[in-house]
Order: C-alpha cells, then structure tokens, then sequence
C-alpha cells in the first residue's frame, strides 16, 4: 500500500480516529470480568494489522485497509481468541480499540493526529 495517495484517501484518519479512539475507551470501561478476554481479542488483531500492512506504514494506509476491507474478519479472530465471551466479539470496541493501538505504530503517528508532512 505505500506511496498510494488519493483525494478521500488523504482524509480518511482523521475520519476514523476518534471511532477508534472511543473502541479504547469501551474497552477500557469493559466489564472486568471480559476485560482480560478483550484484551486478548485486541492483541490477536494487533497481530493480524501487523500482517496485512506489513513494514513501515501511514495512518492514512491503515484507514484505507479499515475502509476497504472491514472488520468483518475480526470476528472470527476474536471468537478463536475468546471463545466463550461474547462480549468480547463486539467490534465496535475490538476492533476500534486494536486500530488505535496499531496507528501508534505508524511512521506519521503524532498523538492522534496525522503530521505536517502526511497533509
């Protein structure tokens, strides 16, 4: 996906931020007792980003991949990895909680917004 630039592309981050941003604060409000099955849930898609983006990438790149390819294939992820939690399953937070995380991780990451030199 590097070097991949477009029109609606250029904005996509700060479109999806904060839905993934409220995925941590969901979690972070989880119920303890699904809490640490959510966690796991979090990692084994972290994991599964970590594949699909490969080496170094933008917020933007990462966006595009929540875009074009969904959350749906989190779901089998997270019943593998918490089978009998179904809190864990929802989404909405393990998937926005796991796209925050790994935003991190991209070379233009700047607590949560794009830097000057990704506009």
């Amino acid at each position: 996906m590097s070097g991949r630039r477009g029109g609606a592309g250029d904005v996509l981050y700060d479109d999806l931020i904060g839905l993934w941003q409220e995925g941590q604060r969901r979690l972070a409000a989880a119920e303890p007792a699904d809490r640490s099955a959510m966690d796991r849930v979090v990692d084994e898609l972290v994991v599964q980003l970590r594949r699909r983006l490969g080496g170094p990438f933008t917020v933007n790149e990462l966006a595009r991949l929540y875009i074009e390819q969904g959350t749906d294939w989190c779901f089998d992820i997270a019943v593998r990895a918490a089978p009998n939690r179904p809190a864990a399953w929802d989404l909405t937070t393990v998937a926005g909680a796991a796209f925050a995380i790994y935003a991190r991780q991209a070379i233009d990451y700047t607590t949560g917004r794009r830097t000057a030199e990704s506009d």
